[in-house]
């Protein structure tokens, strides 16, 4: 009996074991042995813009963003925070009292010496907005006046895993949502045959790059239907969306249709919202079967866009070519587009590799910029620009008379804004004179996440998501609008 007992319990869905219990407490000791978190399964929406779709909170600047995202750390002291006193100092010990005790890296906190080391490059100021940028940003320079820039974003995190992970999720450690899963939650899509985030990925030339994870344009506890979509440079653009040989595109509808059925009855049966999914992700696929090839054939572009853009805007899979593909994406009514280069952590030989950097980023950059406003897109398009910290002060390693390396900083870092509801021309917040703490207007990454939330028409403490008995929300209990750049 206890054998015939043993088979059928084996042979019942899990699902149907536990819908069938009456014993609540029962139900969690069988959840505990099988490894799966029931209290997940009661997550739903407390209080979102839309919920997939429905209208925002109040009336938005930006329909959409574009997230140009720099992952190391580049370095503020040798792009945008220019440090005239650094000139005098070069080369002394970092005084402890602007340190103020900060906790180091593994990487330079046995040093026996902190040298101040003053940027190579030469620093100007730049358009009538008079914003200071280095000359290894001269396309930047250019839209200096369509810019935002924050000079006082700062992060606990000195790490990059944890500060990058924070920065596009709001927490530190992995299983939250990302901001892109947030804003496609929240508003949905305004393109039927495209996703509502969509990711793409470049590489520095020099190696080194740090790792990114797929979580970090995951959806955490969301419905999975808002994670982001990656864009690959080489093969199918995006994973299995061609069909198999001797398979057409009947075939496929035929085939989409019936897993189509199955799928309700399985719906029908447990109402589990990830059968929902998979159907709707069926149905997107099918579509982009067409929308994908048109989305990256890049033969309509005239030869004045690639003279915007750079000649790597030809290349597949630079960071210039997902700049130009991103403007394809906002202009087809993709949400959040994020694009993330690596390659920026320089804790040796910086002047080498950032000029190599800058090079790679700076025109598209820029280009990207020029032809949103051209095409009348940049009003309503929020563009991005920044990592995930910022460099040190002093000199990783030894400071020789023509290298110097930076270590990771948290305290203090640049990042710039531009369009969808931003003033232009705008420096905000300051450091101290060695570009090491803040001495006005810190802004942590909840405010500027809220910041984006906002010009999206999303209240962040609103858009919010209940999952084992808490409401969360991208900003955790923190953030606040930075309303002195929102136009």
């Amino acid at each position: 009996m206890d054998r015939r007992l043993s088979e059928a319990l084996l042979n019942l869905n899990r699902r149907h074991f536990l819908r069938r219990s009456a014993s609540g407490l029962g139900a969690a000791a069988l959840a505990h042995l099988l490894g799966q978190d029931l209290v997940a399964a009661g997550a739903q929406t407390v209080s979102s813009a839309g919920a997939g779709g429905a209208q925002p909170h109040f009336p938005p600047k930006a329909k959409r963003v574009i997230y140009l995202f720099q992952s190391g750390g580049p370095s503020h002291l040798d792009l945008f925070d220019y440090k005239p006193l650094l000139a005098k100092v070069n080369g002394s010990d970092l005084p402890p009292s602007i340190r103020q005790g900060q906790r180091l890296t593994g990487m330079s906190s046995s040093q026996e010496r902190f040298p101040v080391v003053q940027s190579q490059f030469k620093f100007e100021q730049r358009g009538k907005s008079g914003a200071w940028i280095s000359d290894l940003m001269p396309h930047t320079a250019g839209v200096a006046d369509d810019i935002s820039f924050i000079k006082s974003l700062h992060t606990e995190q000195i790490n990059h895993d944890p500060a990058v992970t924070f920065a596009q999720t709001g927490f530190q450690l992995a299983g939250r949502p990302s901001l892109g899963a947030w804003v496609s939650y929240g508003l949905g899509t305004d393109n039927q045959d495209l996703p509502a985030f969509v990711v793409m990925i470049s590489a520095g030339s020099l190696g080194g790059d740090q790792p990114l994870y797929d979580r970090l344009w995951g959806t955490g506890f969301l419905p999975s239907q808002y994670q982001g979509v990656k864009l690959r440079s080489s093969g199918d653009p995006v994973l299995y969306i061609s069909d198999p040989e001797g398979f057409d595109r009947e075939d496929r509808r035929r085939s989409i249709d019936d897993i189509g059925k199955l799928n309700q009855e399985s719906f029908k049966e447990f109402n589990d919202p990830e059968i929902s999914t998979r159907i709707s992700q069926y149905e997107m696929a099918f579509r982009m079967q067409a929308s994908v090839p048109e989305l990256t054939d890049m033969s309509d572009e005239p030869a004045s866009t690639f003279e915007l853009y750079g000649e790597d805007a030809r290349k597949p899979g630079t960071f210039a070519r997902n700049c130009l593909m991103a403007r394809r994406l906002a202009e087809r009514g993709v949400r959040f587009i994020q694009l993330y280069h690596r390659g920026w952590d320089h804790h040796g030989n910086l002047p080498r590799g950032i000029t190599v950097q800058a090079k790679l980023v700076d025109q598209a950059s820029a280009g990207l910029i020029q032809d949103l406003k051209q095409r009348g897109l940049l009003d309503d398009t929020l563009v991005i620009w920044g990592g995930e910290f910022g460099r040190t002060v002093y000199c990783q390693g030894k400071l020789t008379a023509d290298d110097y390396g930076r270590d990771h900083h948290g305290r203090c870092y640049t990042v710039w804004m531009a369009g969808g509801g931003i003033k232009p021309g705008v420096s905000y917040g300051e450091t101290d004179d060695y570009g090491y703490g803040i001495a006005k207007d810190p802004v942590a990454v909840h405010d500027l996440n809220a910041t984006i939330l906002n010009q999206l028409g999303i209240d962040h403490m609103r858009l919010t998501y209940k999952y084992q008995g808490r409401s969360f929300r991208l900003t955790d209990v923190g953030g606040d609008v930075i309303k002195a750049i929102v136009a």
